[in-house]
C-alpha cells in the first residue's frame, strides 16, 4: 500500500480505536450534561509546541457526532506560543467532552514528537544533513508518529521491515558476511533501498565494495566519523548512528555524514501540556 493511504487509512483506524478505548459502551459523566445543552469550547497549548495531529481530531469527531464543528487556528507544523488557542470547537456539549481526552491525547503526543523533531532539526538546518527518525517508535503509533516527524522538518528513515533492506551485525553473522548478505538482498528485491550497518573501516569498505546505496556508522568516534567521508567520497550515502543527543548531533553533522538517525525523536518525547475549555453554552 501506498504510504499517503497507509496514512490515510491509519488515521481512521486510531481515530476510531481511541474512542473505544475511552468511551467503550457510552460516556457515563456526559450523561449529566442534558442533550439540549449546545457549547463552544477551545484547545490551547501550555507551551510553546509545533502542532501535529489535525486530520486524527478532525476524523475522532466526525466519528463522534458529526454535528460537532471544528475550527482550526493552525495547521500540521505550525510553531504556536504558549497559551494561544489554535482549535475551536462548536457542537452539543456532551459530544465536545466526550471526546476531550482522545483528541488531546493523541494531539499531545504528536505535537510532542514534531516539537521535539524541529529542536533537533532547527540544530543542523545550516549544513544541509538530513535528520532521520527510526523505527523506536510508541507502539500503534509508527506512521503517526512518522508523520510527525515530518511536520517537525525531519525526514523518515524505513517505515518497517518491509519498504528497505537493513543489514545489521546479527544479519551479516548468519549470512557469512557483508558481500553475501548484499548479494542476497539484491536477488530478492532489486529496487528496495539496500542499508549496510558497520562498525569498522574493514567493513565500510567490504559495503562499499558490495554496492551498498546507504551505510550506516554505529558509534563511530567524530574523527573515525570524517575518515569514513573522506574513504566514500560518494560512493553511498552515509549515515551516523548512536549516542546522538542534543549534546553531539552538531558535532556529527559537522563531520560530513548525509544523515544522522535518532531514536529519540519518537520514543523520549514528553506530552506537550494542552487544554480545552469551554467558551459558552447555551439551550437548544
Amino acid at each position: 500500500m501506498h504510504y499517503h493511504q497507509a496514512l490515510a487509512e491509519e488515521i481512521r483506524t486510531s481515530a476510531a480505536r481511541l474512542l473505544a478505548e475511552d468511551v467503550g459502551p457510552g460516556d457515563m459523566t456526559a450523561q449529566l450534561i442534558p442533550e439540549s445543552q449546545w457549547a463552544k469550547a477551545q484547545v490551547i497549548t501550555r507551551e510553546a509546541a509545533v502542532l501535529c495531529g489535525v486530520a486524527w481530531v478532525d476524523e475522532l469527531y466526525r466519528r463522534l457526532d458529526s454535528r460537532v464543528v471544528l475550527t482550526w487556528l493552525g495547521a500540521d507544523g505550525d510553531a504556536l506560543e504558549a497559551n494561544q488557542a489554535f482549535l475551536e470547537l462548536e457542537g452539543p456539549a456532551r459530544s465536545l467532552l466526550t471526546g476531550e481526552r482522545a483528541a488531546l491525547n493523541l494531539l499531545q503526543t504528536l505535537s510532542a514528537t514534531a516539537t521535539c523533531t524541529r529542536r533537533y532539526a532547527d540544530m543542523i538546518a545550516d549544513t544541509g544533513v538530513r535528520l532521520l527518525d527510526t523505527r523506536k517508535t510508541l507502539p500503534g503509533l509508527r506512521l503517526a508518529q512518522k508523520y510527525a516527524v515530518t511536520c517537525g522538518g525531519g525526514h523518515n528513515h524505513r517505515i518497517g521491515l518491509y519498504d528497505a533492506f537493513l543489514i545489521k551485525e546479527n544479519h551479516i553473522a548468519s549470512c557469512g558476511g557483508i558481500a553475501d548478505a548484499v548479494k542476497e538482498a539484491r536477488g530478492i528485491a532489486r529496487d528496495l533501498p539496500l542499508e549496510v550497518e558497520v562498525e569498522t573501516f574493514e567493513e565500510l569498505e567490504q559495503a562499499l565494495d558490495a554496492g551498498a546505496d546507504t551505510i550506516m556508522l554505529d558509534n563511530f568516534s567524530l574523527a573515525d566519523m570524517r575518515e569514513a567521508v573522506a574513504r566514500t567520497v560518494g560512493r553511498a550515502t552515509l549515515e551516523a548512528s548512536g549516542n546522538v543527543n542534543e549534546t553531539t548531533l552538531r558535532n556529527i553533522a559537522d563531520t560530513g555524514v548525509d544523515c544522522i538517525s535518532m531514536g529519540g525523536l519518537t520514543k523520549d518525547i514528553k506530552a506537550i501540556d494542552l487544554s480545552m475549555r469551554i467558551t459558552h453554552i447555551e439551550q437548544r
